[in-house]
C-alpha cells in the first residue's frame, strides 16, 4: 500500500514513510469505524479510499475539502455495500 500511495503522491524518497504509514493505518481505522470490515488493501475500492484519505491529510491543504467530500462518499458507498460490511440481515 505504501508503494501505491507514494506513486499517487509522486513521492520517491523514504523521508515521509513513517508519516505515510501512520496515515494508512488511520485510514484503515476510520473505515472500520464506519463499519467497513473488508480490509484487503488489494481491493481497488479499499485502496482508493485509503489513498484519498492520505492525500486529504498529507500535502496540499487547498484540496482538503474536495478530497474530504470524495473520501466521505467512497466510505459511505462501501458502508452500505454488503460485500464490505458485516451488518448481516438487518
Amino acid at each position: 500500500m505504501l508503494k501505491k500511495l507514494k506513486l499517487a503522491l509522486r513521492i520517491k524518497t523514504e523521508v515521509y514513510d513513517d508519516e505515510l504509514l501512520s496515515l494508512i493505518e488511520a485510514a484503515k481505522l476510520d473505515l472500520s469505524i464506519a463499519g467497513i470490515t473488508k480490509n484487503e488493501q488489494e481491493d481497488p475500492l479499499i485502496a482508493r479510499a485509503i489513498i484519498t484519505y492520505c492525500m486529504m491529510n498529507f500535502g496540499n491543504p487547498g484540496e482538503y475539502d474536495r478530497l474530504k467530500k470524495s473520501y466521505d462518499e467512497q466510505k459511505a458507498q462501501m458502508s452500505n455495500a454488503s460485500g464490505y460490511t458485516d451488518w448481516g440481515d438487518l
